[in-house]
This record gives C-alpha cells, structure tokens and sequence, in this order.
C-alpha cells in the first residue's frame, strides 16, 4: 500500500484541475494516458497547424481565394480554424491537460461498462435560473435550448430558489463541499454566445402502461399506418407518440424545415405558436379562477385555508367511482381486503 502512495498514488493526492482524476486515465506507473507524447511527424504537423492559428484570419482566407478555393470551401475552412482555436484556448486554461477521453470517464477499472455522466455546471444552473425566474421563459423552452430534461430544469429553478432564500437568511452553505465534488466530476459548461452543448436526451418516449401488451392487429397494405393508428388499438383515448413526447413542438420544426423553410421563418412560426399556446393557457387559469370564485366558499383558518363547494349525490356514478365525487383524490379502497370477500375464482367461464 505504501509503495503504491508513494508511486503512482501520487497522482491521486492533488487532483487535476478541470478535470477528472479516475485510475481508468492512468497506466500503472501512474503516467496520465492522454498526455503521451506522439510522435515527431505528428509533431511537426501540429506545429505547423498551431502556426497557421496564429495568423490573421483575413490573410488567411484572401490567400485561399487566390490560390483557387471556392467561397463554400473557404467558410468551412474559417468554421473549423475557429473551432480550433477556441479548443486551444480550453487547452490552455486547463493547463495543457487534454480534454477526458470515454476512457476517461470510468471510476470503476473493473466496470467497464459504466462510465460517469457529465453534471449541470455552476454557471449553467445560474443561467437555467434567471431564464425561467427573471426573465420568464417557460421550462419547455430553456429545456430545447441547453438540451436539459425538463425534469432537471424544473428540479435546478427550485433548488437555486432554495439556495438563494437561504443565502438571504444567512444560513450557511456547504460550499467547500460543493466545490469539491463538482472539481472532481465532468460537466456540461455553459458558453456565452456558442451553440449550447446537449446535456442528455429532452425528447424520450415514456412508456405507457396501455403499451406493455402484445398486440397483432391486421392491417391493409395498400394503406398507411400511422402512429395514430397504433395508438387507437392500444387504447381508444391513448394519443400518438408524436404527442406524448416531452416536446412536439420540435418535430413541427423539423417539418418545417423539410419544407424548405429558412432559419428565421421557423423562429417566427414557432414564436408565433407558442404566443398562441400562452394565451389559451392562461384562458384556462383564468376560467378555472373564475369557476372556484363562483363555486367555492373559502374559510381563513390558522394554518390553512379551508375550501367548501357544494356537490351532487348524482355524480357518483353506478359504482360510485365517478370522477366528480368527494374523496377522489383519496382513492377508493379495494373490496378484496374486506372480511368475507372470496378472492379466488368459482367457476371457469
């Protein structure tokens, strides 16, 4: 144990900075994989495409024109030089120590199979935060934008609220903790002015219990069968895949991009879509507001408000089940756990 502290354990006594420290990045000698040097042709080819990100970027494409190339071959050619330098700049505010590899990012040298997930940066959490809290967005979209589950942005505006109500309080926070772990795990940066990177799949179909049957349905094949199809012989009220996913609005856009739609047309469509899509909801608040104003009496109490709404005994329904009923939302208890009921079969039918 000691020979391996004092050899290559040493290398897990200070971790790296802005990066990840897992025994899967290094040999046994406790030498980093991924800073191996290459070799001198490599080298020497570097050198000169590290050369050529140090000119000016005009010359750079005014000597291309010259020598022949198309305009198209010369902004792919630009696109990529920026791509490279901004690398070169992570590079260097990491300390020269090259970007985790999937190699990389395997805690376990055993368990190949899995490997650590990237976490929400600190400053893409603060960005998700004022987003959706100051500058109003609704969570579908800040979810399409940073390609954050919904789920996660809902769960990162609550406890940065948390966060900022304690810090207002003045109780103390784990920040040393914090910072430590985070140091220690790879994460999803936020970049001002650049294509945010996606942090996971938004747009997963959940599955739904109607769905978990085996099904054989004839169908016609000089017909096309549709999503909408499939959904109706699973269930008639079950919607098609199309609409159960967290966003559908994003296949309306790739329609309309099939369609031959530019950049900006699609932008003012859907902008356009989802002022539609507010006001019908808030016409529904507003009309449900204004149905429990009407309805319901509202008794001030200590602690909690108590709401009193008058009912009809004629909305139970045959099983006394129905949807209107008090007492729904507490369920209503099987029979099979009553003394006397028979919970085996009596006959074959």
């Amino acid at each position: 144990m000691w020979a391996w502290l004092n050899g290559p354990g040493k290398a897990f006594r200070d971790p790296l900075p802005s990066s990840t420290n897992y025994l899967s990045a290094y040999d046994k000698s406790g030498n980093l994989l991924r800073t191996r040097q290459d070799s001198a042709p490599r080298r020497q080819r570097s050198e000169s495409a590290e050369a050529e990100l140090d000119e000016d970027e005009d010359d750079i494409q005014k000597r291309e024109l010259e020598s022949g190339a198309s305009e198209e071959e010369v902004r792919k050619g630009a696109d990529l030089r920026a791509l490279r330098r901004r690398e070169r700049e992570e590079l260097e505010a990491r300390g020269g120590i090259p970007k985790e590899r999937v190699g990389d990012m395997r805690p376990y040298p055993l368990n190949q199979q899995f490997r650590s997930q990237p976490v929400l940066s600190e400053d893409l959490r603060e960005k998700i935060y004022e987003l959706v809290v100051l500058d109003r967005l609704d969570l579908k979209s800040v979810s399409a934008t940073f390609g954050v589950d919904i789920r996660r942005v809902a769960a990162v505006v609550r406890l940065k609220s948390l966060e900022k109500q304690w810090m207002e309080e003045g109780k103390k926070l784990a920040k040393p903790y914090n910072d430590a772990v985070m140091a220690m795990l790879p994460q999803t940066p936020y970049q001002e002015g650049r294509t945010p990177q996606v942090h996971e799949s938004i747009n997963d179909l959940p599955v739904h219990p109607y769905t978990r049957q085996q099904m054989f349905i004839p169908a016609s094949e000089s017909r096309a069968y549709t999503r909408e199809d499939a959904a109706k012989a699973f269930h008639p009220t079950l919607l098609p895949a199309d609409k159960r996913i967290p966003h559908p609005e994003l296949i309306q856009i790739a329609k309309w991009e099939l369609a031959g739609h530019d950049r900006d047309t699609r932008q003012r469509m859907m902008r356009e879509k989802d002022a539609e899509a507010a006001a019908k909801r808030a016409e529904k608040e507003r009309r449900q507001a204004d149905y429990e104003a009407r309805t319901q009496v509202v008794v001030k109490g200590r602690r909690w408000d108590f709401k009193f709404e008058d009912v009809s005994a004629e909305t139970v329904g045959k099983d006394g089940r129905g949807r209107h009923t008090v007492g729904l939302r507490y369920g209503m208890p099987l029979e099979d756990r009553k003394r006397g009921q028979i919970k085996i079969p009596t006959s074959v039918e």
